[in-house]
């Protein structure tokens, strides 16, 4: 692999890349993150590891001096949803989490399989290998929920058009999306929640992790990987689109969030189709 591959999918995306920063962060934003190495080493990850992330969760690690090369594969909530509905292993009020996450995992043949086959697919483009990295995705959702994942019971929970949220939170998490292109105050995010600005706060980190401008800026990204690479739109205009109206600060954003420009992003993602 010499450069980046990215193919995006409404419900999945796979990314080929390589690492070269010493000190690298990447977070699984609003869904399911799976980080397989697919050469050389990172510090406390064994070669040929993975790592399982839920929703909000975020790594950092260091890769030292070499160049090692990670597989990436992102999962909507709504595509485990429906893959735990077709199993009736899922119910309303229940949330999907991977029992060991952010815990390396070594001896599973079976998910380390489906990883690299999707890795030589993207390698090889043979004729019909977007169709077979659509098969081995879902292959791989059904013997996640069987293997790796827990279905806990929540009347707190619920499936909206954003994913799976807090119903507490999920007023405001939808404002979030319909508004990420302007600057947002923590009151006027707290307000669509019928909440005070300071209760909003510790109600949103205890639930998600993370902070609400820390999930913004999380979702302006996710946006602005999806119009690069189904858009033609200018990079400017993409960053303005999501809230930056510096290119340069969009940029500087961007690449801290994915590990790639936008502009090499955007080549690898529309290279791959």
């Amino acid at each position: 692999m010499n450069s980046p591959r990215i193919i995006l999918e409404p419900q999945f995306s796979v990314e080929q890349r390589p690492l070269s920063r010493r000190v690298s962060e990447l977070s699984a934003q609003s869904g399911y993150l799976l980080i397989h190495l697919l050469s050389s080493r990172i510090e406390g990850l064994p070669s040929s590891a993975s790592l399982l992330l839920n929703p909000n969760q975020t790594i950092r690690f260091s890769s030292g001096r070499q160049r090692s090369e990670l597989l990436l594969v992102r999962l909507t909530p709504q595509l485990l949803v429906e893959a735990a509905a077709r199993l009736r292993l899922h119910c309303t009020g229940a949330n999907l989490l991977f029992r060991q996450p952010l815990t390396p995992i070594t001896d599973d043949p079976n998910l380390c399989a489906a990883l690299e086959a999707m890795d030589r697919e993207i390698d090889e483009a043979a004729a019909g290998w977007r169709e077979v990295i659509r098969s081995l995705v879902g292959q791989m959702a059904v013997y996640l929920l069987r293997s790796h994942i827990n279905v806990q019971r929540s009347d707190e929970i619920e499936l909206s058009r954003v994913g799976i949220v807090d119903r507490r939170l999920r007023r405001a998490i939808e404002f979030m999306h319909d508004n990420c292109e302007r600057e947002l105050g923590l009151s006027e995010i707290a307000a669509a929640a019928y909440l005070s600005a300071f209760h909003f706060a510790r109600l949103f980190k205890k639930i998600t992790g993370t902070t609400p401008h820390a999930y913004l800026a999380t979702l302006r990204i996710e946006k602005a990987r999806r119009m690069l690479a189904e858009t033609d739109l200018s990079i400017i205009e993409i960053g303005a689109r999501v809230g930056y109206t510096s290119q340069s600060h969009f940029t500087k954003i961007f690449r801290e969030a994915t590990g790639l420009t936008p502009r090499v992003f955007r080549a690898a993602a529309t290279g791959s189709n």
